[in-house]
């Protein structure tokens, strides 16, 4: 198989490296890539976010499998495009990505699909999170435990734009699970945890990722398998049942609360920088899985 992989960074560079152990492939293009990738396969000066350049160099290449690294292009309709233009794809449609793409949707489907997650908040009280409501490379939320962070947090998410969601704020520690989905069913990958905070002792302000580790303790196959049942097959019916299948991969990260699992939110794709801790631990043929 011909696969072109998108993407930048290292996050791209983890599915590289294990796509290249698989007997399928047989060519491996990425687009822009990076120095890393570039060791493993041929790198093409075209932006992940260009649709119509990426679907002339799947074409120009002949490539049978594209698989999307970050939000970005996804939430924008690339694999729509791609689809329709006759390119198979591994990542969710427009319509599907929005669970990424809106945290207002996002919170919706989970009310629907009966996934348990941050109560909504009427007005912006300590303490409470406040979340740019649409993408904003992990930097878009604000923990506010006093009045004067909710303040300076209204201040901070306003130079963002777009609009606001507000939530009761939850404690605990946060882990990934991430799902393959064909549409209708998925396959559970080991779960993750990653850190956020930009400063030593996990404090200071949200980043899209400071580091990761996997595997988490105290999480079997048996566990794994109740998360994705509690935080993903919901997600995978209800987006179906709207018309908009998920194809590729449901990373929900999850705050695990004294009353149990809650989900934080929802992302459309592998994560970053988990991705660089899970890769080493699949086993198996993961362009088979993907393709």
């Amino acid at each position: 198989m011909r696969v072109l992989l998108l993407g930048s960074g290292g996050r791209e560079h983890a599915l590289a490296w294990k796509l290249v152990q698989s007997p399928l492939l047989t060519e491996l293009h990425a687009a822009p890539g990076n120095p890393g990738i570039a060791s493993l396969g041929q790198c093409h000066p075209v932006r992940a976010d260009d649709s119509e350049a990426v679907l002339g160099l799947a074409r120009a290449l002949h490539i049978d499998l594209v698989v999307v690294g970050p939000e970005v292009p996804l939430v924008a309709g690339l694999a729509d495009v791609l689809r329709v233009g006759g390119v198979s794809v591994f990542g969710p449609s427009r319509g599907a990505a929005a669970i990424e793409g809106s945290k207002t949707f996002a919170k919706d489907v989970m009310a629907v699909a009966g996934v348990p997650t941050a109560a909504p908040l009427p007005e912006p009280i300590a303490p409470c999170v406040l979340k740019v409501d649409g993408l904003a490379a992990g930097k878009g939320v604000v923990v506010c435990h006093t009045q004067d962070e909710v303040e300076e947090g209204l201040v901070e998410l306003a130079a963002l734009g777009g609009d606001l969601v507000i939530e009761e704020l939850l404690e605990g520690p946060e882990i990934s699970v991430f799902a393959l989905c064909d549409g209708a069913t998925c396959l559970a990958l080991p779960v993750a945890q990653d850190f956020k905070r930009a400063h030593d002792g996990d404090v200071g302000p949200n980043t899209g990722g400071m580091g990761s580790f996997a595997p988490v303790p105290g999480f079997d196959a048996d566990a794994i398998e109740e998360l994705v049942d509690l935080t993903c097959r919901p997600i995978l019916a209800e987006l179906a049942e709207r018309d908009h299948p998920f194809i590729g991969t449901l990373f929900a990260g999850l705050m695990l609360t004294p009353d149990g699992p809650r989900v934080l939110e929802y992302n459309c794709r592998f994560g970053d920088p988990e991705t660089q801790s899970l890769m080493p631990l699949v086993e198996g043929d993961l362009l088979e899985a993907l393709a």
